[in-house]
């Protein structure tokens, strides 16, 4: 019986748990670089402190936050912006996605596609937002919408979707 030992075992648990950091450091990554072009690398402007302390939270190494900040402060970087998608999910339930991207064609693309995948589509600027509030710490909604047992997981499903983006930093609704 290959493939069936404690090394095996180990070995796919690893990999899985690595695909998820490097998942979670690129977005992160992305982040440093934003706030780094914006304080034009001062790392001790409270903008990017605040960004390199989050990444630190989740435990990305130091060589990756300084290669991130390096980065972003060169000339040769590529100018990251970021956008807002709206669009509606199963039972009408409101969607905000926020992406972080260097191509703003390649991002729509790419959220036009798991949005279609998953029987949905874009709605246009303002049409979901005004379900939620704005805050620093993200889109809070400020009316919910309950959901059915049979709407739960295709909701749970595209936000899955969409997380799985390496572009996407976060996904807000209103469902309760």
């Amino acid at each position: 019986m290959s493939g069936h030992n404690k090394f095996s075992k180990i070995k796919r648990l690893k990999a899985k748990n690595d695909a998820q950091k490097s998942k979670v450091f690129s977005k992160m990554a992305k982040l440093i670089s934003v706030a780094s072009r914006k304080c034009k690398g001062d790392v001790n402007s409270p903008e990017l402190r605040a960004v390199i302390e989050k990444a630190k939270s989740f435990d990305m190494p130091n060589d990756n936050i300084d290669r991130a900040v390096k980065k972003a402060s060169s000339e040769g970087g590529a100018e990251m912006e970021s956008i807002t998608y709206e669009a509606y999910g199963p039972a009408g339930i409101a969607i905000i996605v926020d992406v972080l991207t260097d191509n703003r064609n390649k991002a729509a693309a790419e959220v036009k596609h798991i949005l279609s995948l998953n029987g949905t589509s874009l709605a246009s600027p303002g049409s979901a937002s005004w379900a939620f509030e704005k805050t620093p710490e993200g889109w809070i909604p400020k009316t919910t919408t309950p959901i059915s047992e049979e709407d739960s997981p295709p909701l749970e499903k595209l936000i899955d979707d969409l997380e799985n983006n390496d572009e996407v930093q976060e996904v807000y609704t209103n469902a309760e």
